[in-house]
């Protein structure tokens, strides 16, 4: 499929044109006057031509783009794609556009007033300039959407959080394309490692992507939280803007356009390039060896807080012009964290070779971290994306039944011998809706540092490795911070006690299961999802509350059942009792995990 994508800024614009993941041209468009902008123009591997057009702003811009197209003899547009910074809880991923969509996005504003406009004003001058193509939106918040509560939540009063007040995080597609091409790179499923992607440009933010999904970022509710960037200031103390309006008698907007244009490394150093404040401070400049300083510290002190809030890391990845371009950065970056077993390897680092969308490893060979750089591709990424998209039937029609797990665990031989004896067979109860399931008729107690659970289901069949699921209630009541994970993603879960009537056990695997969906291939089929999609399910409950579920797991299995799996706490969120059926929601679609 031929794809046109557009990446808008509020002061430059970058488009390409992809055909599956070749690239056939990319332009770009910046440094916007009076007598027009710089405009540069590569057709396929070609060096890029560059010219003083006059455009005068991004409008006229995209009103050029036709012609350019026509010029380089780039016909057959097939969809158009658009990147949006901010899609609020309700976009879990690329959207199609039409009116009421546009209308939802517009309302978003208020939570990207310095992002949002422009790419809006992006996409309404594609639909005016290719009516007849498919406009897909993809969102810079998507892919964060899956980081849980507790990375999510202000500590601030509820009044503020009930407008919408929550960090949301970005560079979204940037982090699940670098994620990607890691665990390619690495020769390993992403569903099995730890990375934390590093992009450092003049927009910089860290990401903890946890077997698959983000489960922190370092921006918050706007881009301007987490790490030092070229002019945002990064984390700063929100009682700031109490002192500077009394000290300097500072307004609100005021600050805010400073901390967004007049901050980081310009504010420091004088200049938003890093390429301009190493060479300052390699003559001597004080204040350039400070901004590079506090840079690479803010940097490290957020790659060992997600290595902490995954228990380990598997890789650590740089992208980002500064990134991708600053060994001397990477490394400052890097040292001190020998005591998790990183180790630069010097030569490596100092000349990593990024072409062809490589991304070569630059730790030293005892290392036990991977250390790696990669060129982003968050216009390869939207391509996909809309594809992704444009390429299935989606049919939100088809019910999907809703089945409320309560707490239960999943046992081993090894376990049930522990529990109940050498040699001891569960007895087979009442069998399940899935195929081959059942309720053993027998049921242990769970119990952690600050209680227990007794009469715990034991479904069947047995399992290689024990997992014990329970809801987030039910972990407060054992006094032990359980992970969502899906099934079997037990690595680095903690151990709880299990209690039969002949002895106990303390088995790893105890997890709050992600909210899922089994279908087999024929439904998958009806609705447009493949194996691993994350969607979006909308619950209606007898009593006409409800709720839509994001970030919801399909898994596709030959003979399953279509129906959706719930825990009791969100099963009581959407006031659900006995039976409910849900839905795909309309026009919000995500990606399947690698």
């Amino acid at each position: 499929m031929r794809i046109l994508v557009f990446n808008a800024g509020s002061s430059s614009l970058k488009f390409g044109v992809f055909d599956g993941d070749l690239q056939i041209l990319k332009g770009s468009f910046d440094r916007f006057g009076n007598d027009g902008c710089d405009q540069s123009l590569a057709v396929g591997n070609a060096a890029p031509e560059r010219v003083r057009a006059t455009h005068s702003d991004i409008g006229t811009a995209i009103a050029a783009v036709p012609g350019l197209l026509a010029e380089k003899a780039v016909a057959g547009l097939q969809a158009v794609g658009h990147r949006l910074a901010h899609g609020g809880t309700e976009f879990t991923g690329p959207a199609l556009i039409d009116d009421a969509v546009l209308a939802r996005i517009e309302a978003l504003t208020p939570l990207a007033p310095l992002h949002n406009p422009a790419m809006i004003r992006a996409l309404q001058l594609a639909r005016d300039l290719w009516p007849d193509l498919p406009q897909v939106a993809v969102f810079d918040t998507s892919f964060h959407l899956s980081n849980p509560a507790r990375a999510t939540t202000y500590a601030v009063p509820s009044a503020w959080r009930a407008v919408g007040l929550r960090r949301f995080g970005f560079h979204g597609t940037s982090h699940r394309y670098v994620a990607q091409r890691a665990a390619e790179a690495l020769g390993r499923p992403l569903v099995e490692l730890r990375i934390i992607s590093m992009h450092l440009g003049n927009g910089a933010s860290a990401c903890a992507v946890q077997y698959g999904a983000s489960i922190d970022s370092s921006m918050g509710m706007t881009p301007l939280e987490g790490l030092v960037m070229g002019t945002r200031s990064g984390d700063i103390d929100p009682g700031a803007f109490g002192f500077l309006h009394r000290e300097l008698g500072l307004d609100i907007p005021a600050i805010e356009a400073a901390l967004y244009g007049e901050s980081g490394l310009k504010a420091l150093a004088g200049s938003a390039d890093m390429r301009d404040v190493e060479a300052q401070a390699a003559d001597g400049n004080t204040e350039a060896q400070l901004a590079i300083t506090l840079y690479a510290y803010r940097a490290r002190k957020y790659l060992g807080a997600y290595a902490a809030a995954m228990g380990g890391v598997d890789a650590i990845v740089f992208t980002g012009g500064i990134g991708e371009n600053s060994a001397s950065m990477r490394r400052r970056i890097c040292d001190g964290l020998q005591f998790m077993g990183l180790m630069l390897d010097e030569d490596l680092n100092r000349s990593p070779d990024l072409s062809d969308r490589a991304a070569p490893r630059i730790h030293a060979q005892n290392s036990r971290v991977a250390v790696m750089v990669t060129e982003t591709a968050e216009q390869l990424m939207i391509a996909r994306d809309v594809e992704a998209l444009l390429g299935r039937r989606t049919v939100t029609a088809l019910a999907i039944p809703i089945s409320v797990s309560g707490r239960h665990v999943h046992l081993s031989q090894q376990s049930v011998e522990a529990l109940f004896g050498p040699g001891y067979r569960l007895t087979e109860g009442a069998p399940l809706r899935q195929p081959g399931n059942w309720v053993a008729e027998e049921r242990v107690t769970l119990q952690g540092p600050k209680g227990c659970l007794h009469h715990v289901a034991i479904l069947g069949p047995l399992r290689p490795r024990t997992q014990i699921e329970v809801s987030r209630t039910d972990s407060f009541a054992l006094g032990i911070d359980a992970p969502v994970r899906n099934s079997g993603q037990l690595d680095n879960t903690p151990p709880v006690r299990l209690i039969g009537p002949h002895g106990h056990e303390d088995s790893t695997g105890l997890i709050i299961a992600a909210r899922h969906v089994h279908t087999n291939p024929t439904d998958a089929a009806v609705m447009g999802l493949v194996d691993g999609d994350m969607v979006a399910i909308a619950v209606k409950s007898d009593d006409g509350r409800g709720l839509t579920f994001g970030g919801t797991l399909i898994r596709v299995a030959p003979g399953a059942l279509t129906e959706m799996h719930l825990d009791t706490d969100e099963a009581n969120a959407a006031g659900i009792d006995r039976r409910a059926d849900g839905t795909l929601a309309a026009n919000v679609h995500a990606t399947p995990l690698p």
